[in-house]
């Protein structure tokens, strides 16, 4: 007599299936931009930019020793040097002309950040900026803005001449000052005190006022 064959049957798991596991996506890191990548005679933002994206300190020295020039001197003395006080008033830059603050939302300010993030011109500026003037050419005139520069000027005159001054520079160079004249240029650009001074060991620091 044959035993009977036993049968098993499989059943099933019913509950919930477990997501498939998925080979862990390598991370890139996208290397930082050469420190001699920009053209001759480049805007001081361009060069505060390229400064800023280096990942250590020597690189960052060593793109503001690569594009060495008075006027980014100028704007990290305004900037770091506690001796030199601003004679404009802090904050958002308004518009000069009545008619253009009731065209344009906003201060010139904003519409300076707009423009220089990409946006969608508000002030009719050049956005290439190569047929407007720059900071290279206009840094010489910085001293009026500041305290012992011009105190002859009236505040309204000069308030007056930097909204000029803003309104014919490129967006992103007009940025840089309206974040320099409150010494925050630091929220734009990551080119801290230290790096300025290993760039620059000539810069003297203090006793401007």
């Amino acid at each position: 007599m044959t035993p009977a064959k036993t049968t098993t049957t499989k059943t099933k798991a019913t509950g919930p299936k477990l997501p498939a596991t998925s080979k862990a996506k390598k991370r890139t890191v996208k290397a930082a931009p050469a420190t001699n990548s920009l053209p001759t005679n480049p805007f001081v933002f361009e060069v505060l930019d390229l400064a800023s994206k280096q990942r250590s300190a020597a690189k960052k020295v060593e793109v503001l020793k690569n594009y060495e020039h008075d006027s980014l001197k100028m704007v990290f003395i305004w900037n770091f040097d506690t001796s030199v006080i601003s004679m404009l008033p802090p904050g958002d830059v308004p518009y000069g002309d009545l008619k253009e603050a009731n065209v344009y939302k906003g201060t010139l300010s904003d519409n300076l950040r707009q423009e220089a993030a990409g946006g969608e011109s508000a002030t009719g500026q050049d956005m290439n900026g190569r047929g407007r003037t720059s900071l290279r050419r206009e840094y010489q005139n910085l001293y009026h803005y500041v305290k012992g520069g011009n105190d002859s000027l009236t505040s309204l005159r000069r308030e007056m001449m930097f909204i000029n001054l803003l309104e014919g520079l490129h967006p992103s160079e007009s940025e840089v000052l309206v974040k320099t004249k409150d010494k925050k240029l630091e929220e734009l650009y990551k080119v801290p005190l230290d790096v300025v001074k290993q760039a620059y060991p000539d810069v003297s620091w203090g006793g401007r006022s």
